[in-house]
């Protein structure tokens, strides 16, 4: 008889347990779509071949209406520059942008469950002369400019040494 009473006793235990190890499962967070963006830029820094870091300077919010964290949600948004190296290992928080950084431009997806969360986003930079390029090539016109009146300067003493030779040849006159 006491064997009966255990076993009924011994399966709510075994159910109990069970449930216990299958709830966390079933309730994994959702993450925010500025969260799962952040992630996103972390993978990006990690990869990029660029020497400093990135951090998320705006995010173009489109809330799709399915709200299933699995179902991938589209995001746009962009990233700049900052001054830490990626070797630091410092939090991306405590980053300041860069002064004329590079700014890049990440389309794609991402999912909102924050244990099986993916993304598939891609950042494309600037299509225009960087900013630090433009002031090699504006030193580049003024050497040009220089190095022109520094020719005529030149021409112009040339002409001058010419000039004082010329008094020096005898004239032949008829």
């Amino acid at each position: 008889m006491q064997t009966q009473k255990d076993g009924p006793c011994l399966g709510r235990w075994l159910l109990l347990l069970m449930l216990d190890l299958v709830m966390p499962l079933a309730i994994s967070k959702t993450l925010s779509t500025r969260e799962a963006v952040l992630r996103a830029v972390d993978d990006f820094n990690q990869r990029s071949l660029d020497t400093n870091l990135y951090r998320l300077l705006d995010l173009d919010s489109q809330s799709s209406g399915d709200e299933d964290p699995d179902t991938p949600k589209h995001v746009r948004f962009t990233v700049k520059e900052t001054v830490c190296h990626k070797a630091s290992k410092q939090l991306l928080e405590q980053c300041d942008f860069k002064e004329h950084g590079l700014v890049k431009q990440c389309m794609g997806t991402v999912t909102l469950d924050e244990a099986t969360g993916s993304f598939d986003v891609s950042c494309n930079g600037p299509y225009i002369q960087p900013q630090r390029f433009k002031k090699v090539s504006q030193l580049t016109g003024l050497l040009r400019k220089g190095g022109l009146k520094i020719g005529e300067k030149i021409q112009k003493i040339g002409q001058k040494i010419q000039d004082f030779f010329q008094k020096f040849i005898p004239e032949t006159g008829e």
